[in-house]
């Protein structure tokens, strides 16, 4: 099956931190590939897959669930834990709820946690109709390229098929009920204006989780796919004080 333009997974050795990019349901690698290479610029160790049913056709999504998704950030993971002293989980959209539930599990395997507008709701009326209309419909309009950004393009899907958006509700639920468990720090860059995903979800982020150590940033220029938009740089800077202010205390603690 071909791949969508950008939509190969990217990764890149480099030292002994590494970082983990979730990229978010219906788009593609393509959407976090600026970030992952600039984390990749800075000499660290970056994976960034493409979850299973993305980056080819709608088609290929609705015979995957978020079991299957999670499985590949899972093992990609532990693969970067058996390489890596340290590793960080990067994430946009549900992408986000991804990187949460892996630090509520992998617990002391995860070292901080970076969110870009983090999705870990699904829409209450559509929701509602979803576990019968998936069997009568099986794709619903999508909405991609949420970007402000002149010329900005994300590449994905411009159909939701509604089996895996079944799927990715019941993963939100889950997520939402482990949030007390996700203790790591925690960056959280949420874009003023986000016509995907409400500011609530970040609200319901920041209040669940025990994290005593949170910081939230407001995008000002940049719709959702903010990645691709206006703030990109600005992220990036984030993540690399973000991640470097955990491996130097660390390094300190450790006294090497």
């Amino acid at each position: 099956m071909l791949l969508l333009p950008g939509a190969e997974p990217f990764t890149h050795e480099g030292s002994a931190i590494g970082v983990l990019l979730c990229h978010g349901f219906t788009g593609s690698p393509q959407s976090l590939r600026p970030w992952a290479e600039h984390l990749a610029a800075q000499g660290l160790t970056v994976s960034l897959p493409l979850l299973p049913g993305h980056g080819t056709r709608w088609q290929d999504l609705q015979r995957t669930g978020w079991q299957d998704w999670y499985a590949t950030v899972d093992r990609e993971l532990r693969e970067l834990s058996r390489r890596c002293d340290q590793v960080f989980l990067c994430g946009l959209s549900m992408g986000g709820a991804l990187a949460l539930r892996l630090a509520a599990r992998r617990g002391a395997a995860v070292s901080g946690v970076a969110l870009v507008n983090p999705a870990v709701t699904f829409p209450r009326f559509k929701g509602y109709a979803l576990p019968l209309l998936r069997f009568l419909v099986p794709s619903a309009p999508g909405l991609i390229s949420d970007i402000a950004k002149g010329g900005g393009r994300e590449t994905g899907y411009e159909r939701v098929p509604l089996h895996a958006a079944y799927s990715t509700r019941a993963l939100f639920a889950l997520v939402r009920s482990e949030l007390p468990q996700v203790t790591q720090p925690l960056l959280v860059l949420r874009s003023r204006v986000d016509h995907v995903v409400p500011p609530t979800d970040t609200v319901l982020v920041v209040s669940s989780v025990s994290s005593t150590d949170v910081t939230e940033h407001v995008l000002e220029s940049s719709y959702h796919v903010a990645t691709l938009d206006h703030d990109a740089e600005r992220i990036f800077q984030e993540t690399d004080a973000f991640i470097t202010r955990l491996a130097t205390r660390k390094t300190a603690r450790d006294g090497t």
